[in-house]
């Protein structure tokens, strides 16, 4: 029967929990005194008094008038309260214990106010509080020794149902709170938000408008294509809650509706780092050789970097130079990510060179310390352009015809391509030229002093300080040349060199405590380069086998 009240609608749950909960107090009492009376042998019927009134409808349900035990009663009771905790199927339930409440129209009750007295319940409330109250928890939980008085109305115990409205957060508590589920949703062609969003998550276009304002990148949600996808949650109105949308594997935004606002966090999952060892052998172009052990393009950009600040490829590498390469990558999801170079060793005909990332500054060191990283720049700009032109004292200027020193090295690059200060220091000079065109000087703290031709906008003023790679000029065509390009020249002790050849300072090495920390660090990273296990490792156990080493010792 609790079963079919529990299918009720929620207003007549809110209704009858009051009702139910004081019928259950004191009506229960009643009727276990009217069940005991009508079993005594010598109890007449007339004097059993039920507390309701004569006149109500549909009826009172009647209780059975065969002298039966109160054992009888409260295993009624108790299938009835099973019923409410797990599924009895009507067909295992006997007729008086189910009860029907499909016979009640309606049932009403109102509050008292300060002006108006309670009003009195219907028939129909009080014949279903009646029914909640013999078959609720604790019923028959009285001592057959114990005597309860006999009463014919609630009133007779003082008790008013409506002192106060307690009930309703007692029925709200036991109401199942809703808990909004994320749902995926994956855009079709032609889709957008803006229709998305107020057709199936409830905001209007204003809404769609503002939000869309605030994103710190709203292409995310305007230039999406079909097969994209974002989670979303709804309220119980269907109006959007929250949304999370990734831009990539690691990188999302999350929209979390305050109050009529939408807050916007920024997602960055973090990996799990990977280390994997890749070796090979020089055959043919270094790029080509180190792609060909798995490296990725990115892996082998950064590779080749590192590596020409002390190896020309061109002149010192050699056909079967061996090659180690320990590269860490973020993993998430089974993909990997920011793959990053850690430790590189290098076995040449003509060069042997193994350098270790340092985690401190992310420079690269050997193993003694040394810095890789020069204190001058061996080009002045980033990427790979062909060198169109070395530099040569005796050379035939292409266009005179004359023999004409080249004193410095020419790069073929297009118009506009930046260039950077090699080193740190003041500009000397910004000018232009029938012949050099727009150019400038640069004197570095070294005493060197470095110089720029054929320049199409230098992005410096004389006598400003610059830092070693920042943005000084813009490649160009202008004065006397043949085709764009950039003509760079290097001067010691006011002496032109060869810039592609010239010893260049390098930075300060490690020394003392810092040395030390970074030794510690590279350690178990020369160890993998060492083993020349191929393919996924952990560092580690390198770690934890160099510790056990230097324990024995």
């Amino acid at each position: 029967m609790l079963r079919i009240l529990h299918s009720l609608p929620r207003t007549h749950k809110l209704l009858l929990l009051p009702v139910a909960t004081m019928v259950t107090v004191l009506g229960a009492q009643k009727l276990i005194t009217t069940y005991h009376d009508l079993n005594q042998p010598q109890t007449p019927l007339e004097s059993v008094l039920v507390p309701l009134p004569s006149d109500s409808a549909p009826g009172v349900p009647s209780l059975r008038q065969e002298r039966t035990p109160v054992a009888e009663a409260i295993d009624r009771a108790s299938r009835a309260l099973d019923a409410t905790r797990e599924n009895i199927p009507l067909s295992e339930l006997t007729a008086t214990e189910i009860v029907d409440l499909d016979i009640i129209t309606s049932a009403e009750a109102s509050l008292s106010t300060d002006t108006q007295p309670m009003a009195s319940l219907d028939d129909g409330a009080l014949h279903m509080a009646i029914v909640v109250g013999t078959l609720s928890s604790g019923m028959l939980n009285v001592d057959d020794s114990v005597e309860i008085a006999d009463a014919t109305s609630y009133e007779d115990y003082g008790v008013e149902l409506y002192d106060d409205i307690s009930f309703l957060e007692l029925e709200l508590a036991a109401e199942e709170p809703f808990v909004p589920e994320w749902k995926t949703h994956i855009v079709e062609s032609g889709e957008t938000f803006a229709v998305l969003a107020q057709n199936e998550l409830g905001l209007g276009y204003s809404e769609v408008l503002a939000l869309l304002e605030d994103l710190p990148d709203p292409r995310m949600l305007t230039n999406w294509r079909a097969g994209h996808s974002f989670d979303y949650q709804v309220d119980e109105d269907g109006r959007l809650l929250a949304l999370r949308m990734m831009k990539n594997t690691r990188d999302g935004i999350l929209l979390e509706r305050d109050s009529d606002h939408y807050a916007i966090t920024t997602i960055e999952r973090q990996g799990e780092p990977v280390q994997r060892l890749y070796a090979g052998s020089v055959s043919g172009s270094f790029a080509r050789s180190a792609q060909a052990t798995g490296l990725s393009s990115s892996s082998v950009t950064e590779l080749t970097r590192i590596l020409e600040k002390k190896l020309d490829f061109r002149r010192d590498s050699r056909r079967g130079d061996q090659f180690q390469v320990l590269v860490e990558s973020d993993m998430i999801d089974g993909e990997t990510l920011d793959s990053r170079v850690l430790a590189v060793k290098y076995d040449g005909e003509r060069m042997d060179l193994t350098v270790v990332r340092n985690a401190t500054d992310d420079n690269f060191y050997t193993p003694l310390g040394s810095s890789l990283d020069p204190a001058f720049a061996r080009r002045p700009f980033e990427g790979n352009y062909r060198l169109s032109s070395n530099f040569n004292p005796r050379r035939l200027h292409p266009v005179t015809g004359r023999v004409s020193p080249h004193n410095g090295t020419d790069f073929a690059m297009p118009i506009g391509t930046p260039i950077t200060a090699p080193a740190n220091g003041r500009v000397e000079r910004v000018g232009n030229h029938h012949a050099a065109g727009r150019y400038i000087v640069v004197r570095h703290d070294n005493g060197y002093r470095t110089r720029y031709l054929h320049l199409s906008q230098p992005l410096v003023s004389q006598g400003e300080r610059v830092t070693m790679g920042e943005r000084i000029a813009l490649s160009g065509n202008t004065g006397r040349s043949t085709g764009p390009h950039l003509h760079y020249e290097v001067i010691v002790n006011n002496t032109p060199v060869n810039a592609m050849t010239v010893e260049l300072p390098e930075n300060t090495s490690l020394s003392g405590d810092t040395l030390v920390a970074f030794q510690r660090q590279a350690e178990p990273m020369l160890a993998a380069l060492e083993s020349g296990e191929t393919g996924t490792i952990s560092v580690a156990n390198y770690q934890s086998e160099s510790g056990s080493d230097e324990s024995v010792q």
